[in-house]
């Protein structure tokens, strides 16, 4: 067999089709909630690799907060407005759950409801979105 040479595999169509900023967002999303309920699942021996997620989960939170909070965003005022709570939120209950005073259950929920969100936008038609 003779290895693909660079220039071929430079301009050999990708494996992966494009992906879009919301759609790049809803994987981030995903990859970090499957970890969250793996560590959830696996109980007091999940705990380093809860805090792992939990650490990743509020470093993606804060960029959306960084996002959110400039002014050349455009997304409505109010929608940024909750945003931005919802990464303060996220950041105060993973304190609480590396304490063990609380679960990681609502930021899962959080977390899905916004992949649902970024899901239905992804899937609107063109000029659907107001």
């Amino acid at each position: 067999m003779i290895p693909a040479s660079p220039a071929h595999a430079a301009y050999a169509s990708p494996a992966t089709p494009t992906r879009t900023p919301r759609g790049m967002e809803y994987e981030a999303f995903a990859r970090i909630t499957r970890r969250l309920k793996a560590a959830r699942d696996a109980g007091d021996g999940g705990f380093v690799a809860l805090a792992g997620a939990l650490h990743d989960n509020r470093a993606l939170w804060t960029v959306l907060a960084g996002d959110v909070a400039s002014p050349d965003n455009l997304l409505p005022p109010r929608l940024r407005a909750q945003i931005f709570s919802l990464a303060a939120f996220t950041a105060q209950h993973s304190r609480k759950v590396l304490a063990g005073r609380a679960a990681p259950d609502v930021l899962i929920e959080i977390n899905t409801a916004v992949m649902r969100g970024l899901r239905q936008e992804t899937a609107a038609p063109a000029g659907g979105r107001a």
